[in-house]
């Protein structure tokens, strides 16, 4: 049968925009959303369109055989790094920062800072969360709305260059870029950095000053740290060993995620792994992963060109509606500038609450977070920031784009 188009478009477009509607909408609901989602998406190419040329069952099984390889990769790494970032959690380095911390508003400062760094090398959502928990501690629980917001926007922004920062960046790698493809996203990160985090921590400041205290007796596990060190080294060099020596293997088994779990089991002989967080992690990974494999049945030929202002425009779509999906029809369509793709959907995400899974995470700690309204107010100085850091980016980086 002839596919139905409705205003020109393609009507996978309106099922896909529905399922992200139906996300942003019923947060209590968003697994059993994607799976709906997912479902219809099937069922109509199923009758109307077949997938990517090849009709019915076969054409399902084709695309599935295609996909399995990255949908495996995701969701050893998404249910991997959680359990990283328990690793780092229990290391007891997040409960010393109120003894490093400095006593005025320059300890909000200090403390976003913190958090940027850490989602370079942790998933951004455990950098957001560890950034709160540690606000709570400082701030005896009265932590102002925008510089909750803060710091998730520090937790994105920091993630957004570095391939084991964010899922985005993280799809991007296994999808066969290099990590320097998206190395360049810092320039735009730390410029819109320099816009938001003042402003942030002086407001928090004024809001509630800093509690500096000693945190007593309380020591660093650095045998956890260097399981943490050693979990990243075996993905980093995972990737690295077959890009050299057996590059086609990639597109055949999941390296990356395969060599985080081996490092994952091996360091349990060390240390007791924390698995009671591995049913929440793969119940979020089966989340995102539904989205992606809707974006990945999209027409995407039918998609605008790729160019900056098309980028441009993804970061602010990428704050009502979730970024894998959005980094998932950029990578099937091909031809982004990688870094710059990974600063907007990163970054964007901020605007709004959730439009990332970090900002999730952070209202599930504080639900007065749970405003649209709310978020904004607090919180203008956002859309600026992404504005100013993605200027800065093109003016300096150029549009750069990659295969």
């Amino acid at each position: 049968m002839q596919p139905i188009t409705l205003f020109n478009a393609p009507l996978e477009f309106y099922l896909f925009g529905a399922t992200l509607l139906g996300v942003a909408l019923f947060h209590h609901r968003t697994l059993s959303v994607a799976l709906i989602g997912l479902t219809a998406i099937i069922a109509y190419k199923f009758v109307f369109t077949g997938f990517h040329g090849e009709a019915g069952a076969p054409g399902l099984a084709a695309h599935l055989a295609h996909e399995w390889v990255i949908i495996a990769n995701l969701a050893l790494l998404l249910t991997g790094f959680a359990l990283l970032s328990r690793h780092f959690e229990q290391s007891n380095l997040p409960d010393l920062a109120p003894d490093i911390l400095p006593d005025d508003w320059t300890g909000g400062l200090v403390l976003l800072a913190l958090v940027f760094v850490l989602s370079a090398f942790l998933d951004n959502i455990a950098g957001a969360l560890i950034g709160a928990t540690a606000a709570r501690h400082v701030y005896k629980g009265k932590v102002q709305l925008g510089f909750l917001a803060a710091i998730v926007a520090a937790a994105n922004a920091g993630g957004a260059g570095s391939v084991v920062g964010d899922t985005t960046t993280t799809m991007i790698w296994i999808a066969g870029h290099s990590p320097l493809d998206v190395l360049h996203a810092y320039v735009g990160a730390l410029a819109c950095f320099a816009v938001f985090a003042i402003p942030a921590a002086r407001a928090q400041q004024k809001y509630q000053p800093i509690l500096k205290h000693d945190v007593g007796e309380i020591k660093a596990d650095w045998a956890r740290i260097w399981i943490v060190v050693f979990i990243l080294v075996a993905a980093i060099g995972a990737n690295v060993i077959t890009n050299i020596l057996a590059p086609h293997v990639s597109d055949l088994f999941p390296v990356i995620g395969a060599a985080v779990w081996g490092a994952i089991l091996l360091s349990a002989l060390a240390r007791k792994t924390d698995w009671a967080v591995l049913p929440e992690a793969a119940k979020g990974a089966c989340f995102l992963l539904a989205l992606v494999l809707c974006a990945s049945l999209m027409p995407v030929e039918a998609l605008p060109p790729p160019s900056w202002e098309t980028t441009f425009s993804l970061g602010f779509i990428s704050a009502v509606f979730d970024n894998i999906p959005l980094t998932a029809l950029a990578l099937n369509q091909g031809g982004y500038d990688w870094g710059m793709l990974a600063y907007a959907v990163g970054f964007g995400g901020s605007m709004i609450w959730f439009g990332s899974s970090a900002g999730v995470a952070v209202s599930n700690m504080f639900p007065e977070a749970k405003s649209v309204m709310g978020w904004l107010r607090a919180a203008w100085w956002l859309p600026a920031a992404y504005v100013i850091g993605f200027l800065v980016m093109l003016a300096i980086m150029g549009w750069r784009p990659g295969v």
